[in-house]
């Protein structure tokens, strides 16, 4: 698919906000189809580098449209940020961003399985070499499991309907397809937001579920800090609360000193220096953005900068 269908949110936004300097090392965590680290090599001098990362294989078989020394794409998941610096002899970066979420092009690829618009093989795995499919996940799940997933990672009300037709449905037949799980949802859930299909918040619970996105977010946060440089900048754009949260929390406990005992006999100049620093305000995308692309509407962006830099 070619990243002409794809519409990169907050590109310029995104990428002002690291600051980018010319001689920086910078990672770009969710290459999706490139557009990020297009910008951010476009603001590199010839000694800067950039490291992109994506668990997705389509995501990484675009590598050959950059002809740049300065760059390389590496094929893994958040989890895996350390050992990828690691590997490649890297102690500190001056950068960091994720565009958190399911691309355009996996949305509009019906054979990924991720939307209920076209019929498709339900996988929704982001890394299509490995893991569990949400199919297959969904026929061995008790009941129980599945309302838990469809009420914490969909805040779907009608978890326990959905769960309990899923389970009856499986008894008489697998179920394979995005259309089959759309039907089913859509046959318990009766009253919906206007404007948005039934089975929106099953598809985003399931898809969370199997990618395990906010286990990996929650893992790779704290890598990110570490690795930065003093002054070095972590931008983050995610697309529904769940990721917010865990983002919003984050940076606010690490922009604070470190909790120690009440009558620890410490003066103030003496506390511990909180790591992270809150740059700017929560960003959203412009009215001209949303309008041209009306995927970028639920997008928020949140900035902090490693402390330690006079």
């Amino acid at each position: 698919m070619s990243r002409g269908s794809h519409v990169t949110v907050l590109l310029k936004a995104a990428v002002d906000g690291l600051k980018v300097r010319a001689d920086g090392v910078y990672v770009d965590c969710t290459f999706g189809r490139g557009g990020h680290s297009r910008e951010i090599l476009a603001r590199l001098g010839a000694r800067g580098r950039l490291i992109a990362m994506d668990r997705d294989p389509h995501a990484v078989a675009l590598r050959g449209e950059f002809d740049d020394e300065r760059f390389e794409l590496v094929h893994s998941s958040f989890s895996a940020f350390a050992d990828v610096l690691a590997a490649r002899g890297i102690g500190a970066v001056d950068g960091i961003l994720f565009d958190l979420g399911v691309s355009s092009p996996q949305l509009d690829d019906a054979q990924r399985g991720f939307s209920f618009r076209t019929d498709a093989p339900l996988d929704m795995r982001m890394d299509t070499s490995r893991g569990q499919t949400a199919a297959a996940w969904l026929a061995v799940a008790d009941e129980g499991e599945i309302r838990e997933v469809i009420r914490n990672y969909g805040e779907e009300r009608f978890a326990r309907q959905i769960a309990a037709a899923l389970v009856a449905t499986r008894a008489r037949e697998p179920v394979e397809t995005t259309r089959q799980l759309a039907g089913i949802v859509a046959a318990v859930v009766r009253t919906r937001e206007p404007g948005q299909n039934p089975a929106t918040r099953t598809f985003q619970a399931l898809r969370i579920h199997v990618n395990q996105e906010l286990e990996e977010l929650t893992q790779v946060l704290p890598q990110c800090v570490d690795a930065l440089a003093p002054g070095g900048r972590l931008a983050v754009i995610s697309f529904h609360s769940l990721e917010d949260r865990i983002v919003k929390r984050f940076m606010r406990e690490q922009s604070q000193p470190p909790q120690l005992p009440v009558r620890l006999p410490l003066r103030a100049a003496e506390l511990p220096a909180p790591r992270l620093a809150l740059v700017g305000k929560l960003q959203r995308p412009t009215n001209e953005e949303t309008v041209a692309n009306p995927r970028a509407r639920s997008a928020v962006m949140r900035i902090a900068e490693k402390a330690g830099r006079d």
